[in-house]
C-alpha cells in the first residue's frame, strides 16, 4: 500500500471534500465528447489536453478502466450571481492550481507512470496553447486533461459518493481526480 493517504492530502491542500471511489462505479459516457465537439469552451482543437488531441474517447475510457481507485475531490466557490463568469474562471484556476500541487505529490510518491491526474477543464498553464502554432507542449509533465475529456460524467459523481454537484444558489463546483 502507499505511504500517503491521498484523501487526507487533498483535504490538507484545501479541497472541500474528497473521497476514494472504486473506478468501476464511475459513470463513463463516451457521448460527453459531443459537448467538446460543440466547442462551447473554445478549446476543441486548440489545446493539447482537450479533444481531439487528448486521444480517442474509447482509448481514454479504456485507460480510466485500467485503474482500480479514483480519489475524487471538489471545491465549491461562491459567485456574485449565476452570470459571474469571472468568478467561475477564478474558481477553476484556484481549483486546478490545487490539483497541480496534488499531482506533484502523487507523482513523487508513486511515479508519473503509475497514476493519472485529471482536472476541471483543459489545461490553462500557457496563455496560448502551443497546439495553435504546431509546437510541442511547453509543460508536458504538468499539463492536465479534464475528467470530462476522459468520459467521466461529473454530474453523476453525486450518485456514487457524498460529493454534491449542485451546492446552492450562486455557487460553482469543480472536481478533479487521481486515478491509481
Amino acid at each position: 500500500m502507499y505511504k500517503m493517504d491521498f484523501v487526507k492530502l487533498c483535504l490538507s491542500k484545501g479541497a472541500k471534500k474528497a473521497e476514494a471511489i472504486p473506478v468501476e462505479k464511475l459513470i463513463l459516457m463516451p457521448e460527453l465528447r459531443e459537448f467538446c465537439e460543440q466547442n462551447k469552451c473554445g478549446r476543441f482543437g486548440r489545446n493539447y489536453t482537450c479533444p481531439p488531441y487528448v486521444g480517442e474517447k474509447e482509448e481514454l475510457i479504456k485507460k480510466i478502466k485500467s485503474y482500480k481507485i479514483a480519489i475524487i475531490w471538489q471545491n465549491i466557490y461562491e459567485l456574485e450571481d449565476s452570470f459571474d463568469f469571472e468568478g467561475m474562471m477564478d474558481g477553476q484556476e484556484k481549483h486546478n492550481q490545487m490539483t497541480l500541487e496534488i499531482a506533484e505529490e502523487a507523482y513523487q510518491e508513486m511515479g508519473r507512470d503509475k497514476v493519472l491526474v485529471l482536472a476541471a477543464g483543459g489545461c490553462t498553464l500557457c496563455p496560448a496553447c502551443a497546439s495553435l502554432t504546431d509546437e510541442p507542449c511547453r509543460n508536458p509533465g504538468r499539463a492536465l486533461s479534464s475528467l470530462e475529456a476522459y468520459g467521466i460524467n461529473v454530474a453523476k459523481i453525486e450518485e456514487i459518493s457524498g460529493l454534491k454537484y449542485i451546492n446552492g444558489k450562486d455557487t460553482v463546483t469543480y472536481f478533479s481526480g487521481l486515478f491509481m
